[in-house]
């Protein structure tokens, strides 16, 4: 597994000689695949602190992704990769965990690309995470990055779908400066639009912003039962530049995360089948315990 300085430096080299929007571009076939071992204790550990992680006995629902993000980079770092990684932006993402899952689990991570699609701001790639047990699936993702240029693609429905039911606040964050830069110590993920305002501002950002996969841990840490989330799709709806102070809004089945004037993510989740702890007649309705 090549380091995230390596894959970094291969972005860097290799992203200027691709050209986004190519006609007739396609994805490499293949799967990348990193065989079972134990979580290492002390990147969880950094992961869970900064992400409002509080349960150390379950792993962190979108904490396989980070495990798989270095598969992911291997990738899209590729010669044959038809989209330059640097100033990729995540722009959805959809989680299946069909068991809790423990840091003692020896995860076998498979990473896989499933296609180009036009979007009304560029291309999009979606790559599919697996995490299996013994054989066994327990975990898979599926994630759209977006990497931006001129296009005369037509709006799509999700485009022109009405704007979502405010939901309940149940919390306002503020997010430091250096968040971008935490965050990418911690999953590997060291963009250059989530680092510095200058290196944001390479590619279109007037300041750092942050990673939507810290915004979705973030969001999924402070449901009241992390844990029994089975399925989560979050939609990244406008960047969060750093430092700034976001709301926390969330009821039973959903979530989102706004600024003074714009919604940033929005989320739909579901959790375990079967009756939930303090759930019936007269119980409380807002998610929370």
């Amino acid at each position: 597994m090549p380091s995230p300085n390596v894959t970094l430096v291969r972005a860097a080299v290799t992203s200027p000689f691709k050209k986004a929007g190519r006609p007739g571009a396609t994805v490499p076939a293949g799967r990348a695949v990193l065989p079972a071992a134990p979580v290492a204790p002390g990147p969880l550990a950094s992961y869970s602190r900064i992400c409002g992680c509080s349960d150390p006995g379950t792993l962190p629902l979108a904490y396989p992704h980070v495990l798989g993000f270095p598969l992911a980079m291997r990738l899209m770092t590729a010669r044959r990769f038809p989209l330059p990684v640097i100033g990729l932006v995540h722009t959805w993402i959809e989680i299946t965990c069909h068991r809790v899952l423990h840091p003692t689990d020896l995860l076998e991570l498979t990473v896989y690309t499933d296609g180009l699609a036009p979007h009304r701001r560029g291309t999009e790639v979606t790559m599919v995470t697996e995490a299996r047990i013994a054989g066994e699936l327990v975990w898979e993702s599926r994630s759209g990055y977006l990497s931006r240029h001129a296009t005369d693609a037509a709006p799509t429905a999700a485009d022109a779908a009405p704007a979502d039911v405010e939901l309940p606040v149940v919390a306002e964050w503020s997010l430091p400066g250096n968040l971008g830069r935490r965050y990418g110590a911690a999953s590997g993920d060291r963009n250059p639009i989530h680092l510095y305002p200058l290196t944001a501002r390479l590619f279109g950002f007037p300041r750092a912003i942050a990673h939507g996969m810290w915004t979705v841990a973030r969001c999924l840490a402070e449901a009241p039962r992390p844990h029994e989330i089975r399925w989560v799709r979050a939609d990244f709806r406008a960047p969060v530049l750093l430092p700034s102070t976001v709301t926390y809004a969330a009821d039973s089945t959903g979530f989102q995360l706004r600024g003074a004037s714009r919604v940033h993510l929005t989320g739909r989740m579901l959790g375990a089948p079967g009756p939930q702890p303090g759930q019936g007649p007269g119980a409380a309705t807002d998610g929370r315990s």
